[in-house]
């Protein structure tokens, strides 16, 4: 089950599991919609996969054991092992090739 980190692992914003704005990578890499748009390319600088809107988990049980109250989201923050270079390197040689194709 997705991990439904915290914050934007590039600016810190904070991303609680119902934010609409977060997105993911295959490896669960989590970024704001900003930083993906604008500063990322839909680029994930530890993968160089592509992103997808973060599911929301439900907040009530519809199903037994299912919701935020058995499975809440993680609380340790994540940033990027990556410096401003790295990043813009990564991203530079990938991001005009589809995600499908990487």
């Amino acid at each position: 089950m997705l991990e439904l980190r915290p914050n934007c692992q590039r600016c810190d914003k904070d991303l609680p599991p119902q934010a609409l704005d977060a997105r993911i990578c295959s490896y669960e890499c989590t970024f704001c919609a900003d930083c993906v748009d604008n500063h990322l390319h839909n680029v994930c600088p530890n993968c160089g996969g592509g992103f997808v809107p973060r599911p929301i988990r439900p907040s009530h049980p519809w199903r037994p054991r299912t919701s935020l109250d058995f499975d809440p989201a993680v609380t340790k923050r994540l940033s990027l092992k990556w410096t401003a270079a790295e990043v813009t390197d990564i991203v530079g040689k990938v991001k005009d090739i589809p995600p499908h194709e990487r």
